[in-house]
């Protein structure tokens, strides 16, 4: 069962330093549900990571959609990161995932300050692209 995005904020406030919160982030990386093999490919790479990242997206039915994302990534700090943008986003409506302010939640748990700027920059691609998927779904609709 993955964490949920209120449970990683009560967690961050909990934790006192950065050491802490790194290994908790890793750890939430670990707990990520396997990631299909088959979307293991360029279709699926975010661009804009320096390390590789990728996104399964699986859309449900009607004008506001459930979308359902999985997440994985080659480096253990960016799979937990990957992880919280998965609590952040996924099992949500298009319409809801287009008014997340992700960036505040970045800020909550102080990530917009504690990040190098490649993997902030990586982050914000992968924001970029879960809304990419988001808007494709109302589209369609």
């Amino acid at each position: 069962m993955m964490t949920g995005i209120d449970t990683i904020r009560d967690d961050f406030a909990f934790l006192d330093d950065w050491q802490e919160r790194y290994r908790y982030i890793i750890e939430l990386g670990n707990d990520l549900p396997a990631f299909p093999e088959a979307s293991r490919d360029d279709r699926h790479k975010v661009r804009g990571c320096v390390s590789q990242v990728w996104l399964h997206t699986e859309i449900g039915e009607g004008r506001d959609p459930l979308i359902t994302f999985k997440g994985d990534s080659d480096a253990h700090i960016v799979r937990g990161l990957v992880a919280i943008m998965m609590a952040l986003f996924s099992g949500r409506r298009a319409s809801e995932i287009l008014t997340t302010d992700a960036d505040d939640t970045l800020r909550a748990l102080g990530l917009d300050e504690h990040l190098t700027p490649q993997r902030a920059n990586g982050l914000r691609a992968m924001i970029q692209r879960i809304r990419q998927e988001a808007e494709m779904a109302m589209a369609a609709a």
